[in-house]
């Protein structure tokens, strides 16, 4: 029977957001927005595969998490792949599904890149419709708008569908084992897909979207296939869900500032727009504990959350 201590207990912290057992894979995981997910997973007690173009950090970046982790958290285990690449994806899953037997809880299609940005003209000179086609078309080579779609949403496409066959084994795995894992102190949480989109695939002013269209198309269209694969998934019972942020500190928001940690600054930068809660955007705070709700709640499906600080209450926007 049920009593008042045991439902108080279920509700800490503690129990709501514990990670023990899950097993989750972040592209992109080794920086930014990527690592402010993978390292908040870890830390409660998450094993994380991050993943990332450049060999020289996934071998720092997991090393250095690991060696300051405690008993009770998890790990980091680093993967070189170009997510842009359909061969990259099957080959991905194809090594994770050998070291992971079991499956795995959760993936986050996380890895973007923004290019493509015009000097937008300057209104008060009166400009003409060749001044635009200068800035938006002349000067933005047409390889931006493919790459960028190749990493923001082809990619997330094509390791959706890789990973299916462990999103799934790990469900039929829990449901098997359901008495075993809660005897262990762990809980099963329901597999699930995350996809990081943007405000920029709803923004109607491209100063949000550092003045990149071929950025702001692409995640607008993965705003779109989210939704659109968590209806498709529904009879495997794998969740879809999605994070649109709003500015935080990352490579891609502030080039050049990343430290030996991962971690970016966007102190001190000026901005084209307004973030009304901290002009300095959201912290690895906000973003991690956004990442453990969108785990551990089964309830959410289909949903892109945004999470922006504001940005959108005071730029024109079709969220």
């Amino acid at each position: 029977m049920t009593d008042t201590k045991s439902i108080l207990n279920g509700l800490t912290v503690q129990n709501l957001f514990d990670m023990r057992g899950v097993v989750a894979v972040v592209t992109g995981g080794a920086s930014g927005i990527g690592l402010m997910i993978s390292s908040t997973l870890m830390a409660n007690g998450a094993k994380v595969y991050v993943v990332d173009k450049e060999q020289e950090r996934i071998e720092r970046v997991p090393k250095l998490y690991n060696e300051s982790a405690t008993p009770q958290m998890g790990s980091l285990i680093g993967i070189q792949a170009d997510i842009s690449q359909k061969s990259e994806a099957t080959r991905l899953a194809t090594h994770i599904s050998s070291l992971e037997p079991n499956g795995i809880t959760a993936l986050f299609n996380n890895a973007g890149i923004s290019t493509g940005a015009f000097k937008r003209p300057d209104p008060k000179t009166n400009p003409t419709a060749q001044d635009f086609v200068k800035a938006l078309f002349d000067d933005v080579p047409e390889h931006t708008f493919t790459d960028t779609y190749k990493v923001n949403a082809v990619g997330p496409y094509w390791l959706t569908f890789a990973f299916l066959p462990l999103l799934e084994k790990r469900k039929l795995y829990q449901e098997a084992n359901a008495e075993k894992i809660e005897a262990n102190g762990g809980r099963g949480y329901v597999p699930s897909i995350i996809m990081t989109s943007s405000m920029n695939g709803w923004t109607k002013d491209l100063a949000t979207a550092a003045y990149s269209y071929p950025y702001s198309f692409s995640k607008s269209a993965i705003g779109t296939g989210t939704a659109a694969l968590a209806h498709e998934l529904l009879p495997l019972g794998i969740r879809v869900n999605g994070i649109a942020p709003g500015l935080f500190p990352s490579e891609m928001a502030s080039p050049g500032t990343s430290s030996s940690l991962g971690v970016s600054s966007t102190s001190g930068r000026d901005f084209p727009f307004v973030t009304p809660v901290n002009r300095d955007g959201g912290t690895r705070y906000d973003m991690g504990m956004l990442a453990l709700l969108l785990i551990s709640n089964w309830f959410v499906n289909g949903e892109t959350v945004l999470i922006d600080g504001g940005t959108l209450l005071v730029h024109p926007s079709a969220y």
